[in-house]
């Protein structure tokens, strides 16, 4: 998975965040563009009471023509308090459709980013997801993402609100008197002084905040989703104060990061305040030298916080600002990430059935993490419709082997062939549909048992369910289940037993009739008569497949084709149970101690 690189001093991704927030938006840019007019129509809007006010004053109250005016032009008097009434309906109403349209503008580029984010999660390598952790991934899907959608529904809407009441503010002041509007409009450069000094502050600990969210939500999915081992060792306390010393340092984060604005905010509010002195002290002085009317005066008066409120609201508009900054780089490492995995170029498409010929030629591998090669030249081949058992201790490589064939990872060395071609080479689709695989470690979906069989084909019957249900050993106890093929399953597969849960896996690894079938410790946990029961059904399964299955059995492997030991990433033995009994290795051993005497038996 390539992972773009983070680092301050160089932009990792192809796009700015306005610049991916506006592709995003496509479908809806139309409406949003409407939306920000709308915006800037309400706010100049917004002059018109205090301009009809000023005009009502002069002409009506305290001008020298007033009582002529209010005798003879009544119907001007009329009209100005109608358009000053109409005009704040029709203001009003703008601003209705205008949030509406920007919650939907933002609700669609919400709906098209997490389809894309879910999308390019599922289309990831194994690597990808052996660098995220669930909890983060969850909290950049979520908490992240709501961040970006209020970017766009609130602090798009507010910038623009600000900017454009205070430009149509300034415009009407120096069209009404240049000077008073000078003094008015002296303290704002201050005011961004301040802000700009928040911002740069407030930055970095929004970075740290996302990244405290991201912790505590890993913290309690892998609680949540390791339930049974924690009541297993009573540790349900433990995990509580874990918890809440996580939840505490995210607590305190949040409080560092509001309290610094707490800590500018009194200088931005002396400054909004220090208006209404200005327009006090200085308006009445320009009045009682007649450079102003009094309806001028109250146009100022009644306009002085379009001025004062913006400056006020552009410290909440930066840190939410600083949110979506530090929320939209995390999204955006996953959206632009890229799995190292893919198709070629050229990748080939292989529609029906494989034949099941299997070969590994010098195959080396090793984890990118990893210090030390996990596979080492391992050389075999499994023949179509052949068995081969691979055996070996624990962190022999086994596991690391077989997620080779479905090109879960690529050999550092050497080649992995399917029918002869490079697995790298076929489509990733068609070569693991191709295959059935079933671990040890079983996940099922919070589904029916009907479904969670059926899941590699949702098309195939109910009775080829019960079939493959058969073949797995799993029809017997299906059957007395509370509503059969139709109970619930809890997540993981809650309810049932380790064998049941294998047994299911086995059945949905069969139910796509791969031509290849890799199982991993699949019988485990299940006892040696269900073991038997179903080597027999793989032996006699109605379409052709080749196996490969890791095994600590001899019941499991004895009836293979072919048995392979692996010792510290390489093949030391190989052939057949007799053959490797005759050779008195690590099998013979093994056999003489699962048999607990020195007959060692076919």
């Amino acid at each position: 998975m390539k992972k773009p690189n983070t680092s301050k001093e160089e932009w990792p991704f192809p796009k700015s965040r306005m610049g991916w927030l506006w592709e995003n938006l496509e479908g809806s840019r139309g409406l949003l563009i409407a939306a920000m007019i709308g915006t800037v129509v309400y706010n100049v809007l917004q002059l018109t009471v205090p301009y009809f006010s000023g005009r009502l004053v002069d002409l009506f109250l305290t001008g020298p023509d007033a009582v002529s005016n209010l005798r003879d032009r009544r119907d001007l008097f009329y009209l100005l308090l109608g358009l000053m009434v109409g005009l704040t309906i029709i203001r009003s109403i703008i601003v209705y459709w205008d949030c509406m349209a920007y919650e939907r503008a933002s609700q669609s580029a919400l709906y098209r980013i997490r389809n894309f984010l879910y999308d390019k999660i599922q289309r990831q390598d194994m690597k990808f997801y052996s660098t995220y952790r669930t909890g983060d991934l969850m909290t950049r899907v979520t908490g992240d993402l709501d961040a970006v959608r209020h970017n766009i529904a609130w602090v798009i809407r507010m910038l623009i609100e600000g900017f454009s009441l205070v430009a149509a503010t300034a415009i009407y002041f120096f069209y009404m008197n240049w000077k008073m509007a000078l003094c008015l409009l002296s303290i704002a450069p201050f005011i961004f002084c301040i802000i700009f000094l928040f911002r740069k502050r407030v930055g970095p600990m929004h970075a740290n905040l996302r990244e405290k969210l991201a912790n505590m939500n890993t913290i309690a999915q892998e609680n949540i989703s390791g339930n049974r081992v924690v009541k297993a060792f009573a540790r349900e306390n433990y995990e509580i104060e874990k918890f809440d010393e996580c939840n505490t340092d995210y607590k305190e984060t949040n409080v560092k990061t509001s309290m610094v604005w707490i800590k500018y905010f009194p200088y931005v509010e002396s400054m909004a305040n220090l208006l209404t002195v200005i327009q006090l002290l200085v308006g009445g002085l320009f009045l009682i030298k007649g450079e102003i009317t009094m309806g001028e005066y109250v146009s100022f008066s009644g306009l002085t916080w379009a001025i004062a409120n913006p400056m006020r609201q552009l410290g909440n508009i930066m840190n939410e600002f600083q949110r979506f900054t530090a929320a939209s780089r995390k999204v955006m490492e996953i959206y632009y990430s890229e799995a190292e995995i893919v198709d070629a170029p050229d990748a080939i498409s292989h529609e029906g059935r494989f034949e099941g010929l299997v070969e590994f030629k010098n195959v080396s591998f090793q984890y990118s993490d990893g210090k030390l090669p996990v596979l080492k030249n391992v050389s075999f081949t499994a023949k179509p419709g052949s068995t081969v058992a691979i055996m070996g201790e624990t962190g022999c490589g086994k596991t690391s082997l077989i997620h080779l064939i479905p090109r879960f990872y690529e050999p550092t060395g050497g080649e992995v062939l399917v029918d002869g071609v490079n697995v790298s080479k076929y489509k990733l689709h068609d070569l693991r549909s191709a295959i059935g695989l079933a671990t040890q470690d079983v996940l099922l979906y919070s589904d029916s048992i009907d479904g969670n069989i059926a899941y590699g084909d949702s098309n195939i019957t109910h009775q080829e369910v019960a079939k493959y249900a058969r073949y797995s050993a799993a029809d017997e106890f299906i059957a007395k289940m509370p509503e059969g093929y139709d109970t619930i399953v809890g997540e993981r597969g809650v309810g049932l037993s380790g064998g049941q849960k294998q047994r299911i896996s086995l059945a949905r690894a069969l139910a796509v009739k791969p031509s290849i079938l890799i199982l991993d410790d699949t019988t485990s946990a299940v006892d040696l008569e269900t073991e038997k029961e179903i080597q027999h059904s793989l032996a006699e399964l109605d379409f052709p497949c080749t196996k490969i299955i890791i095994a600590q059995r001899i019941s499991t492997t004895k009836t293979a084709d072919q048995i392979l030991i692996m010792e510290h990433g390489e093949i030391t033995e190989s052939g057949t149970h007799e053959e490797l009994i005759a050779k008195g290795g690590y099998y013979a051993q093994l056999v003489k101690l699962q048999n607990g005497s020195e007959d060692y038996g076919a």
